[in-house]
């Protein structure tokens, strides 16, 4: 039950999300934070010494893909039965123009327990529809 009330008061401070890379100069590729889409003005990802605001009308591109491994370390360290289960991990793409017009865009890796929030939450801020890479990612993203 604390884990539970733990995960839930978590859940109000946005997704854990890793940059993996893109246009933004500020980020390092590998910089761990948090993406939030509470502020109701602004995609918000804050990092260690750093906060990223993306206003909403600025972004033109939402995508979300996935990637699924099969967990052969844990088959061969734990159990051969793990090979039967998949890792996913959640990408999301957002593209959006800066106050100069360019283009820019940022690749985060979400966590699980907040990618269909972060999805759900950005089409109704920006108001655009989410891009799927595939129909995996589709049946996911839309739980």
């Amino acid at each position: 039950m604390v884990l539970a009330a733990g995960a839930a008061v978590g859940a109000g401070d946005g997704a854990e999300a890793d940059y993996i890379g893109g246009t933004v100069a500020d980020l390092r590729p590998g910089t761990s934070g948090r993406a939030l889409t509470t502020d109701p003005g602004a995609f918000v990802f804050t990092a260690k010494g750093i906060t990223i605001k993306v206003p909403y009308d600025r972004i033109n591109l939402i995508e979300y893909g996935q990637k699924v491994d099969r967990r052969l370390a844990e088959a061969i360290l734990i159990s051969p039965l793990m090979i039967l289960s998949k890792k996913r991990r959640h990408y999301l793409t957002v593209g959006f123009e800066n106050e100069a017009g360019q283009q820019q865009a940022m690749l985060f890796r979400v966590g699980k327990d907040g990618i269909r929030a972060m999805l759900v939450s950005l089409e109704a801020r920006t108001g655009r529809k989410v891009t799927y890479q595939d129909e995996e990612a589709r049946k996911a993203g839309k739980g």
